[in-house]
């Protein structure tokens, strides 16, 4: 049985989700001392980061105990309005005043997009003290869906979708005709929470593929998150929702 919560809008669903990562952090930081959370970029959740910005959530839990990583990113400067680290930034980390060692992000100064990739496989490995051929557990990881079923930057078709060894890779997305960088399924699977945020009409199609159609991850990337011994949630609008027989 699938985890899935709908709600009205993505007013609602930024605020469960908003909820569920105070839970989830809290909880980590009780267990561990930190709370390690690789974030999604589009459109969607970013009210949720503004929430979390507010006076509300920010009194909620210790954000200097929180570690903040990029699930994937746009082969683009950091200050570029199409880059996943400004919009968080501006709609959420600002706002937070923690250390800027907190906040782990893909350096797209590096000229080459692998040797972006390259880089951030090894800031992953130092600060979950990784041996070679392992991976790190995250203890939440943000999702969102795109129309064509491709989750983080991990797209139809793409050989980023075959990685098995690596933690993060460059992947040159035709239809876009750029490189992407994200971290590898290894990686996501890996989590001890994965939350799905996925909203609006356009994506209800895609959505319907990936949770009840046939088995065919190279044309919907998102059927292959599939944790290991962690769990998955699906928080969803009702637009999205809408073409789903199993709610």
């Amino acid at each position: 049985m699938k985890n899935i919560h709908t709600f009205k809008d993505i007013s609602e669903v930024s605020r469960f989700a908003a909820d569920k990562f105070i839970n989830i952090g809290n909880a980590a930081i009780k267990k561990n001392g930190r709370f390690t959370v690789a974030l999604a970029g589009g459109s969607t959740p970013k009210i949720l980061y503004q929430l979390l910005a507010t006076e509300e959530y920010r009194s909620q839990i210790d954000w200097h105990s929180v570690f903040f990583f990029f699930g994937d990113e746009r082969d683009v400067s950091p200050m570029s309005d199409r880059s996943n680290f400004r919009m968080a930034n501006e709609s959420m980390l600002k706002g937070l005043k923690i250390p800027k060692t907190n906040i782990l992000r893909w350096q797209t100064e590096i000229i080459d997009a692998e040797g972006v990739a390259i880089a951030y496989e090894k800031t992953l490995m130092r600060f979950f003290e990784l041996s070679l051929g392992s991976f790190p557990v995250f203890d939440l990881i943000l999702l969102g869906l795109g129309e064509d079923g491709h989750t983080a930057s991990l797209f139809p078709q793409t050989s980023a979708l075959k990685e098995t060894g690596r933690l993060a890779v460059s992947t040159f997305v035709e239809k876009l005709d750029a490189n992407r960088l994200t971290m590898t399924f290894p990686v996501i699977n890996n989590a001890a929470m994965i939350m799905f945020l996925v909203c609006g009409e356009a994506k209800a199609e895609a959505l319907k593929e990936v949770l009840e159609g046939e088995s065919n991850p190279d044309k919907y990337p998102a059927q292959s998150v599939a944790p290991a011994s962690g769990k998955i949630i699906w928080v969803l609008d009702d637009d999205a929702a809408a073409l789903l027989s199993g709610l």
